[in-house]
C-alpha cells in the first residue's frame, strides 16, 4: 500500500513538474510576443510604462539636438525637390529632342542640343520614341516622373506634394530658360503625371476611410 501511495506520488510530482515547464514556456513565450507586437507598434516598454518610442526620444533631445534634427530633414527634402528638379530638366531635354527630331521643329532640336539635320533612321526611332508606348512618349514619361517622385517621397502624402511641386516647377524653369512654351507632349505628359498624382491621394484618401 505504501508503495502505491509512493508510486502516486511519484507520478504526482513528475506531472507537476512538467505542468510547470509547461506553464513556464507559455508564460515566456507570452512574454516574447508582447515584445514583438510591442517593438512592431513602435512602443517601448519601460518600469509598467509605456511611451512611442519615436515621440519619446524626440521629445528627450536637447533643443541644440533637436534644432539639429530639424535642419538635417530640411535638408534631406531640399535634396530630394533638387533631384526632381534635375530629373525633370534631363527628362524634358529628352523628350523635346525626340520630338524635334520627330517633326523637323528645328528650334527645338537646337534648344535641346540636338543637330541640325536628322537622317532617316534618327527620326524614324524618334518618332517611335515618342509614340504612344514609346520611352518619351506620354505614358512612360509621366509614370517615371512619378515613379521617381514615389521613390524619394515613399509612402508619405505630403513628402509625395512636395515632389509634385518640384515637378510643376521643374516644367516652369524649362520653359523659362527655352524662352519658348514647351511642345505639346510636354504639356500632355505633365498632365499625366499630375493625374497619376491625384490618383495616389485619392487612394491613401479612400484607404483612409474605412
Amino acid at each position: 500500500m505504501s508503495m502505491e501511495i509512493n508510486g502516486v506520488s511519484t507520478n504526482l510530482m513528475i506531472k507537476s513538474e512538467r505542468y510547470t515547464d509547461t506553464e513556464r514556456a507559455s508564460g515566456i513565450k507570452k512574454q516574447e510576443d508582447e515584445q514583438r507586437k510591442a517593438e512592431k507598434d513602435g512602443v517601448l516598454y519601460e518600469k509598467g510604462t509605456s511611451v512611442k518610442s519615436g515621440l519619446y526620444s524626440i521629445n528627450m533631445m536637447s533643443e541644440a539636438d533637436r534644432s539639429a534634427l530639424v535642419d538635417k530633414l530640411k535638408a534631406e527634402t531640399e535634396s530630394r525637390k533638387q533631384q526632381m528638379l534635375e530629373l525633370v530638366h534631363k527628362t524634358l531635354s529628352g523628350q523635346v529632342k525626340s520630338y524635334g527630331q520627330a517633326t523637323g521643329d528645328g528650334i527645338w532640336k537646337i534648344l535641346a542640343g540636338g543637330n541640325f539635320t536628322v537622317d532617316a533612321a534618327t527620326k524614324a526611332q524618334a518618332q517611335k520614341d515618342i509614340s504612344e508606348d514609346g520611352y518619351w512618349g506620354v505614358k512612360q514619361t509621366s509614370q517615371r516622373l512619378f515613379d521617381f517622385a514615389s521613390a524619394l517621397a515613399g509612402d508619405d502624402v505630403e513628402k509625395m506634394k512636395k515632389m509634385q511641386s518640384a515637378m510643376e516647377k521643374g516644367f516652369k524653369e524649362a520653359t523659362g530658360a527655352w524662352g519658348r512654351d514647351l511642345p505639346s507632349i510636354s504639356h500632355d505628359t505633365l498632365d499625366a503625371a499630375n493625374k497619376l498624382f491625384e490618383e495616389y491621394y485619392n487612394s491613401k484618401n479612400a484607404s483612409a476611410g474605412q
